[in-house]
């Protein structure tokens, strides 16, 4: 059983696990995310934590609206998610 984490080590894990998802697109599109939102409230870092444990094309697809997020995930930050307006396009 993992230790309890405190809530700075706990968004750093959350910050690193956002940026390293496997592929360039995957890291902008979570990663961007992560870091657009700012401020996070328990609900919503367990919200993300959940997120993080899915497949990076799902959530891709959810967040263009390819495919529609399974009920668990819907609401205001899935809604967040998929305005896509938070990744900075490298020139």
């Amino acid at each position: 059983m993992e230790p309890k984490l405190d809530r700075d080590a706990r968004l750093k894990r959350l910050r690193f696990r956002a940026w390293h998802r496997g592929t360039r697109e995957a890291d902008l599109l979570i990663g961007g995310f992560f870091d657009a939102q700012g401020s996070w409230t328990e609900a919503e870092m367990a919200w993300f934590e959940a997120l993080l444990e899915e497949q990076d094309v799902d959530v891709m697809a959810w967040a263009i609206g390819t495919a529609a997020p399974p009920e668990r995930f819907e609401g205001p930050l899935m809604r967040r998610l998929q305005t896509v307006n938070y990744i900075e396009h490298p020139r």
